[in-house]
């Protein structure tokens, strides 16, 4: 093996200190901190902050200033609580992937879903200019091709392979709106190191069918952290992962709660055990 002259050891020691260096950088990020330490986060928010590790998920994925970020069906907005502010501080763009308004078919439990999400976060001065786009198994682009620099889908992926070609759909809007370089940032619950079930209905997605679909897509796989890792989950819950916090499910239509059933066993576990991806779009 060749080795290396004066000069090439201290360029590959200058590299591996910038590689160290860098996640370090962004945990340091104080428009960040100052978003997750807002006061204007929901106190149920702030309490879930131990199980999913909002400063350091969000410095993996490599988030900056300026950026324009898509979030993909944000639910109540955990997310949107951090990232919407941070967006307004630093001159950035959030946009929030919700309910396809132009679908007919779209339920009207998810119209007024979309539109309470709305109005949830509709003070620009608390919350920033929030973006909306579209986002459904026909929905249309997720904006103008490459004006993204970061999509984020959290707990998502196993809805979208309930229905066939969602998730190739979804992986496929992901890289057009992206830029080159962007991020694709997931999270998701790990079926790992069992088998993934069918269409994964109990929730949980084996890593290698994230990997395989959005590599589909075009994406490359950057790297893969276990900050959102938990070792208690067992992952052989009656209702799947929502038996665990935060959904807590003591039932569910045809399923036969056990005798035996023990919610305090469940929420000792915690949240589930999730793989945290950052994907990037080849440029």
């Amino acid at each position: 093996m060749k080795r290396l002259s004066g000069i090439g050891r201290t360029l590959a020691a200058s590299l591996v200190l910038l590689a160290l260096a860098a996640p370090a950088a962004r945990a340091k990020d104080a428009a960040l901190a100052a978003a997750v330490a807002s006061a204007d986060r929901a106190p149920d928010s702030v309490a879930r902050d131990s199980a999913r590790h909002p400063l350091e998920s969000l410095a993996f994925w490599g988030l900056k200033p300026r950026q324009t970020v898509i979030e993909i069906i944000p639910g109540t907005g955990y997310w949107t609580e951090i990232l919407a502010p941070y967006a307004k501080a630093t001159r950035g763009h959030y946009v929030a992937g919700v309910a396809d308004l132009d679908n007919p078919q779209l339920s009207e439990q998810a119209r007024k879903g979309r539109a309470a999400f709305e109005a949830k976060y509709a003070d620009a001065g608390k919350w920033g200019k929030i973006a909306y786009a579209n986002f459904g198994a026909q929905s249309k682009p997720l904006g103008p091709p490459r004006s993204a620099d970061m999509v984020i889908t959290a707990r998502n992926i196993h809805n979208w392979m309930w229905t066939p070609g969602t998730l190739d759909k979804a992986m496929a809007d992901f890289f057009a709106v992206l830029k080159s370089g962007g991020v694709l940032a997931v999270e998701e619950h790990r079926a790992d190191p069992r088998a993934q079930v069918p269409e994964a209905r109990d929730g949980y997605v084996a890593v290698a069918n994230v990997i395989a679909a959005a590599q589909k897509a075009g994406f490359k796989l950057a790297a893969q952290s276990e900050v959102n890792a938990n070792p208690k989950d067992t992952k052989d819950h009656p209702f799947g992962v929502w038996t665990l916090p935060p959904v807590r499910m003591n039932s569910r239509a045809g399923v036969e709660t056990p005798a035996d059933f023990d919610r305090a066993k469940y929420d000792a576990i915690g949240e589930s055990d999730r793989m945290t991806l950052r994907f990037v779009k080849p440029g």
